[in-house]
């Protein structure tokens, strides 16, 4: 149904010609980044709010019409978070995008939602302080990394995002705006509602604040490059250095093959050019002795391990191209890619769920490359529709459909066996949810329900999303 007259008056009242009504102007808003347009849909308008005051007439005016609403970052999700319902809106935060505080006392930032990573890397920069998490495209805005617990390579010495939101300001259903956490780092007063909206994906309320804990600066970074003859080898190697003491910034796990395709994309070379994957380790430390004092220590136990060399890229320069082709790999299996995965099992369990997607791939006779977070659990598979081979793609598969549901079903029931989820960073979306309720289980699904209808019993936020409403 087209939207009323009431609600178009109320909304130019609300934000003037910030308010989208043009088919094309809205086409953009109708898609995020997952793979395939399978999930793409228009919204009826699109309001672009400058202030929580603006958020919370536009959320109560929706309310009052029974209009839903989805919030919407900067678009780089990849599991349909932001993409909105039939008959809806989209409320983009693009044009909230200020810093509020910046106290390098206290070591925090509070920023509008809106803002780019990219951007908060540079006030947090300014401030001579350290935001670690980096969960890869930092054109994401701040709001949807905290609206989907995102994560990154970091996160197995960091933490996700999570650990550093002290605090958020939110736009309830209600349109009442509620102020949880602050500049501190404990509280024990009440239930932690803060918790609560971290990772609701945009269903519970709309964030418009966040106030992060900063860091200290580290001194001195070092990336190592292992090649090993099997991802498993590879793989298996990790557990060694973390009983050495030794909690590397990021450990990632590639396998050569997408990563040839990334070559091409980017006109760059691997360091690495045998084997059939490669760990790269990051390490940071308070100065150059700490950090290839560790680089030392780590490269004995790669070598103990099996690695067919320890190549050490000390260089800025080099360091970047080495994370510019690890960043890239999305994107250039891009093209034939018809599912991703995003699991995350305990980290002996790696192993052997990457050796149960190269035993589908085999059986399906399909191409399914895996990198991921050696560290953390935290695997990207993914299922192509056309062989890959030395970077470059065969012709497409002719029931590739059918394929990737029986290898998607086997795969999250595999990761259900060994204890864990079928999403580690990218959240739920409509991509995920007809696989959550295995995954968890009844008693938590009607938890979160029941969460849901207490915090907006229209319905109007985000619907659809991580389950059925």
């Amino acid at each position: 149904m087209p939207l009323s007259e009431s609600w178009l008056a109320g909304a130019r009242d609300i934000v003037g010609d910030r308010l989208l009504l043009d088919p094309d102007a809205l086409a953009p808003f109708s898609h995020d980044e997952f793979a395939t347009d399978a999930f793409r849909t228009a919204p009826l308008a699109v309001a672009k709010p400058v202030d929580e005051k603006e958020v919370a007439a536009l959320v109560r005016l929706c309310l009052r019409e029974g209009v839903p609403l989805t919030t919407r970052g900067g678009g780089t999700g990849l599991a349909g978070g932001c993409i909105p319902c039939p008959g809806g809106i989209v409320l983009s935060m693009e044009l909230q995008n200020r810093v509020i505080d910046a106290d390098a006392k206290n070591h925090t930032i509070t920023v509008q939602a809106g803002m780019t990573l990219k951007r908060l890397y540079e006030e947090v920069d300014a401030l001579s302080l350290y935001f670690p998490p980096h969960p890869g495209d930092e054109g994401a805005f701040i709001g949807g990394a905290v609206a989907a617990n995102a994560g990154g390579a970091r996160a197995v010495k960091y933490g996700t995002v999570k650990r550093f939101v002290l605090g958020l300001q939110v736009v309830m259903a209600s349109g009442e705006v509620m102020e949880l956490g602050g500049k501190f780092i404990k509280s024990s007063s009440g239930y932690h509602l803060l918790d609560l909206m971290i990772g609701s994906e945009g269903t519970l309320g709309v964030i418009t604040r966040v106030t992060l804990g900063l860091l200290p600066r580290v001194g001195s970074v070092q990336t190592l490059i292992s090649p090993f003859a099997t991802v498993q080898q590879a793989i298996e190697a990790v557990p060694g250095m973390l009983e050495r003491g030794i909690v590397p910034c990021a450990v990632e796990f590639v396998e050569h093959a997408p990563m040839r395709a990334a070559e091409r994309l980017l006109n760059k070379t691997w360091p690495a050019r045998t084997g059939d994957a490669s760990l790269m380790i990051i390490l940071d430390g308070r100065n150059e002795e700490d950090t290839l004092s560790q680089a030392e220590t780590i490269g004995e136990v790669m070598e103990k391990a099996g690695a067919l060399d320890v190549l050490l890229a000390d260089q800025k320069v080099k360091q970047a191209e080495i994370l510019e082709l690890r960043s890239n790999l999305y994107e250039a299996v891009r093209p034939a890619t018809v599912e991703v995965y995003d699991v995350c099992v305990p980290r002996s369990q790696i192993a052997g769920h990457v050796g149960l997607v190269h035993a589908l791939a085999q059986r399906l006779g399909a191409s399914m490359p895996s990198f991921g977070h050696a560290a953390d659990g935290n695997v990207h598979s993914h299922f192509l529709k056309s062989i890959l081979r030395d970077g470059l793609f065969g012709p497409e598969l002719p029931n590739w459909r059918s394929q990737r549901d029986e290898a998607t079903a086997a795969l999250y029931a595999d990761v259900a066996e060994r204890g864990g989820v079928i999403s580690g960073e990218h959240g739920i979306g409509l991509v995920k949810r007809a696989y959550l309720s295995k995954n968890l289980g009844p008693v938590p699904m009607a938890a979160m329900r029941a969460i849901k209808r207490a915090l907006d019993p229209q319905g109007i936020l985000n619907p659809g999303k991580i389950f059925e409403t």
